[in-house]
C-alpha cells in the first residue's frame, strides 16, 4: 500500500458545558492557523451543561469544522440525541456499548487524500460499558485497517492502568491512543516504540477554575458534607486542552504535542 501524505490530527479533550463550547469556537481558528491540522476530532461527552450532548450542539461543532465527535459514559443523557446518533456518521459513542444501543463506535473521514479512522472506546473498570473493551478494540481495528490510512482511538476511561494498558496493547497497530474522561491532562505524552502516539489523559476544554468542570464551592461542599449537592458548570478560567499528532508512514506517528491554551477573558 502506498505511503499516504503527511497528516496532522488535532484532538480536543472533553468539552464541558457552554463555556467549553465557546472556548472551542473561539480558539479553533487560531489553532488551525498555528498547527494546520488535517483533521479535528473533539470529545463532546460533557458539552450539554456538563453532561452529554444534544443534536443542536453537535451540529454547532460539526459546522465549525470538527470532523468527528467522540463521546463517553454520558452519551445517552439527553433522549433527543438517540436518533441523531444513528443517522449522523461523524458522531461516535463507545464501540463497546451494546449493539442494541443507539449509535456506532467507528467512523472514517477523508481529506487531502488521507483517510482517518476514529474509534471511540469506554473503559470497563469503574465504568458501565456493555462489552469488554480490549476485544472490541481488536474488532474495530480489524475492520478499519482496510479502510483507513491512520487510526485514532479515544479511550474514554476512569482507570489510568486501563488506558496505559490499551496504549501498549495497540502500539504499532494504530496511529494514536488518546485518553479522555478524567479531565486532568497527564504528563506522559510520547510515541511508543511501535510508533503509536499515546497520552493517558488529554484533559478537558472548559473551566479550570472549577473542580473538573463543576463550580468549586459546590464540589467542595459535596466532598466535605457527603450530602447531595446540585452541580453546575463553572465558568472560571476556561482552557482548551488537547494534543496534535503528526504522522507520515501509514499507522505510524512521528510526534505528539500537548496543546494547553487559555481562553483569556472568555466567560
Amino acid at each position: 500500500m502506498a505511503t499516504p501524505p503527511p497528516v496532522s490530527i488535532l484532538f480536543v479533550g472533553d468539552v464541558v458545558g457552554g463555556i467549553g463550547r465557546r472556548t472551542v469556537l473561539r480558539l479553533l481558528p487560531e489553532l488551525r492557523e498555528r498547527h494546520d491540522p488535517t483533521f479535528v476530532v473533539v470529545n463532546g461527552e460533557n458539552a450539554a451543561g456538563g453532561l452529554g450532548i444534544t443534536p443542536k450542539i453537535a451540529d454547532e461543532l460539526l459546522g465549525a469544522g470538527v470532523d468527528v465527535i467522540t463521546l463517553g459514559n454520558h452519551t445517552y443523557k439527553h433522549r433527543e440525541i438517540y436518533p441523531y446518533l444513528d443517522r449522523e456518521p461523524r458522531i461516535l459513542r463507545p464501540a463497546n456499548f451494546l449493539r442494541s444501543q443507539p449509535g456506532h463506535g467507528t467512523a472514517v473521514v477523508e481529506r487531502d487524500g488521507v483517510r482517518l479512522g476514529v474509534v471511540n472506546l469506554s473503559g470497563n473498570l469503574f465504568m458501565n460499558a456493555g462489552r469488554p473493551v480490549f476485544a472490541e478494540a481488536d474488532a474495530a481495528i480489524a475492520d478499519l485497517s482496510a479502510k483507513a490510512d491512520h487510526i485514532l482511538v479515544d479511550m474514554h476511561a476512569e482507570a489510568t492502568s486501563e488506558k496505559v494498558g490499551m496504549g501498549w496493547y495497540l502500539d504499532g497497530r494504530v496511529t494514536a491512543v488518546v485518553g479522555t474522561h478524567t479531565h486532568v491532562p497527564t504528563a506522559d505524552a510520547r510515541v511508543l516504540p511501535g510508533g503509536t502516539a499515546y497520552i493517558t489523559d488529554v484533559g478537558m476544554t472548559g473551566p479550570r477554575g472549577g473542580v473538573i468542570g463543576v463550580k468549586r464551592e459546590q464540589a467542595v461542599e459535596a466532598l466535605v458534607t457527603r450530602m447531595p449537592v446540585r452541580f453546575e458548570t463553572s465558568d472560571q478560567d476556561p482552557w482548551l486542552m488537547g494534543v496534535v499528532v503528526r504522522a507520515g508512514e501509514r499507522m505510524r506517528a512521528e510526534s505528539i504535542e500537548q496543546v494547553l491554551e487559555p481562553a483569556n477573558g472568555l466567560r
